[in-house]
């Protein structure tokens, strides 16, 4: 068997990785692209590798040489890279691929081992690589049979989304038969070039070809093994995020924030959402109106402010909505005076959006697993001088929850003191208490020094909305903060979904139900694995602490790397503790991981 590597393109791209340089010479994890598929070639005992180069041959071919690959390298020249596309770098390599069984590649793919393993091993002799179509893939589709025949080629140009849930993306490696070759496409790849020329893609060959009753052609699907191609700088960055070291895949896929969605076989328990929240119905709802509300400007502040004191029963002069409650919190920051108290651990949102203009105080708890209570606040902070206190009830990330009518005994304490009390209550309603907000129109006015911050994205299930409210009795800062956001702070869909949510709230209460039974079987499953001792929790996630051989971080780099399980490390937020936070998802995913940690611990 023998390899063929089309590498004459120009990367256009990739911009400047690709000024002096072809796009296989470009790095993913120390290495070159091109490097890393001649060594993994290089483990089988292919008779050659024919490279078909172009653009910035002679650096390439100068880079090969010194690579002592043992596997005798050959190389064809497309003189006119910069005019045609990859079906003419095919056609002057047509006589090399009907010498032997070829294994055929593009340069700017990047894969696991196995993937080259379950290739070779499959005993057909004509594959097609594919890999169920997730939505960060673009280009070439395939449409199988049962047989896993290919029924139907489809080009990006044909590209059908409503079709895309029978689509496996082709992954551009292929293993061709040397009949294969020799009687069905290189036939058919001389006819199509002589007819359309040479600016168009092999792949147009394929779909021609499978057209045929018996074109000879199956696909290999993937099943999990990781790829992925590399045409821009972007895919560069998710590559790095794939093919790194352990240490460093977890350390950039963590400072992502979230697109995780590119991640599709990743299980996200570091983000915290609703997982039974929103319904089908919403969600349809939602899509039927998609075209509309893509196309169309959303309503401005007022009348978003107007949706949201409906939907939470405050007057419109108490409440603004924001672009999720981050922006809230970094508009407040300019209109606070003083000193800051925080409660540590904390979620850092508060510290990092708004101790860059203020001095801080904090408290961390001294009583086990950062319990603490309406009096430890005020006993530690009646002396401390502070003009501001940041309460998140449940807390995050350790779940910790002040009843509600303790809460209500901090607002006047910090009334007598006048300190403005700044209450993030998004995961409030996952408390077990029946009442457990302060969302009031009437006791807001009653104490204007509340600020009451409310993420709308972790409660409702829907971050990629990004929404968040703000709500106090203190009527000049709420109009002061509408000046100061712009006036289409929020898009189309989210204010459709404020506009339909109140339709919902029934399943909504339910869902909050829900997830409060979830919890307490989670809790109860992680419990009863050795070295995790969970901390009570009232929130959509729960804080364990980790006794044994791993520290918390090293069992998140194994959680990630060996089982595709995301959570969060908290060393950083607990000062070397060895603690973890995980979010509650549905039973189905939370099983995967109670399993997954008790087969590492």
């Amino acid at each position: 068997m023998q390899a063929i590597i089309l590498a004459a393109g120009m990367g256009k791209r990739l911009k400047d990785l690709t000024r002096n340089n072809t796009k296989c010479m470009v790095k993913v994890a120390g290495t070159t692209l091109i490097e890393r598929l001649l060594r993994q070639l290089e483990s089988y005992r292919f008779s050659r590798i024919v490279l078909v180069v172009g653009y910035e041959a002679r650096k390439l071919t100068d880079f090969i040489k010194t690579l002592n690959i043992k596997t005798p390298i050959e190389f064809i020249s497309n003189e006119v890279y910069d005019r045609t596309n990859n079906i003419y770098s095919l056609y002057l390599a047509k006589d090399v691929l009907c010498h032997d069984d070829t294994l055929l590649f593009e340069s700017d793919i990047i894969f696991e081992d196995s993937v080259l393993k379950a290739l070779i091993e499959d005993p057909r002799k004509t594959l097609a690589l594919v890999d169920k179509y997730e939505s960060w893939m673009d280009g070439t589709c395939a449409i199988l049979r049962d047989d896993d025949s290919i029924e139907k080629i489809v080009s990006g140009k044909y590209f059908d989304y409503r079709d895309s849930s029978r689509y496996f993306k082709t992954v551009n490696i292929y293993k061709f038969s040397r009949d294969f070759s020799e009687n069905i496409y290189v036939p058919f790849l001389e006819a199509y070039s002589k007819a359309l020329g040479n600016n168009e893609y092999y792949e147009q060959v394929l779909r021609v070809v499978t057209m045929l009753d018996n074109s000879g052609i199956y696909a290999k699907r993937l099943d999990g093994q990781k790829w992925y191609e590399i045409d821009d700088i972007q895919d560069l960055d998710i590559a790095e995020s794939i093919f790194a070291d352990r240490e460093t895949v977890t350390k950039k896929l963590a400072a992502r924030y979230g697109g995780y969605w590119r991640y599709p076989k990743m299980l996200d328990f570091c983000y915290l959402v609703n997982p039974y929240f929103p319904p089908k119905k919403l969600v349809d709802e939602l899509q039927a109106s998609f075209n509309t509300l893509l196309t169309q400007y959303p309503s401005g502040m007022r009348v978003n402010s107007l949706l949201a004191a409906r939907n939470f029963e405050v007057p419109i002069d108490n409440i603004l909505v924001g672009n999720g409650a981050a922006e809230l919190i970094g508009n407040l920051s300019d209109h606070l005076e003083g000193t800051i108290g925080y409660i540590r651990p904390t979620f850092e949102e508060y510290p990092n959006r708004l101790k860059k203009d203020h001095n801080c105080e904090e408290y961390t708890p001294s009583a086990p697993d950062y319990r603490y209570s309406a009096d430890d606040i005020i006993d530690y902070f009646s002396d401390k001088n502070i003009q501001n206190l940041v309460l998140i009830n449940p807390d995050n990330p350790t779940g910790n929850y002040i009843p509600t009518a303790d809460v209500k005994r901090i607002v006047s304490w910090a009334a007598a003191l006048g300190i403005r009390l700044i209450y993030d209550e998004s995961f409030s309603d996952f408390a077990d208490e029946e009442i457990h907000t302060l969302l009031d129109g009437w006791y807001m006015d009653e104490n204007p020094h509340l600020v009451i911050i409310k993420s709308l994205s972790k409660c409702y299930g829907i971050p990629g909305l990004r929404l968040g409210i703000l709500a106090s009795g203190d009527k000049t800062l709420v109009e002061s903060l509408k000046k100061e956001v712009a006036i289409w702070n929020i898009n189309s869909f989210a204010e459709f979904f404020m506009q339909i949510y109140k339709k919902y709230q029934k399943e909504y209460i339910s869902s909050t139900k829900k997830l409060s039974a979830e919890r307490k079987r989670f809790i109860s499953g992680l419990s009863d694995i050795p070295g995790v001792r969970v901390l009570p929790s009232e929130a959509n996630f729960v804080m364990a602490e980790i006794n044994g051989k791993l520290s918390s971080h090293e069992l998140t780099v194994r959680l990630l790397t060996e089982y595709n399980i995301l959570i969060k490390d908290l060393t950083s937020k607990t000062g070397g503790g060895n603690y973890i936070r995980l979010a509650v998802r549905g039973s189905e995913d939370n099983d995967l991981l109670i399993n997954a940690l008790k087969e590492i611990l």
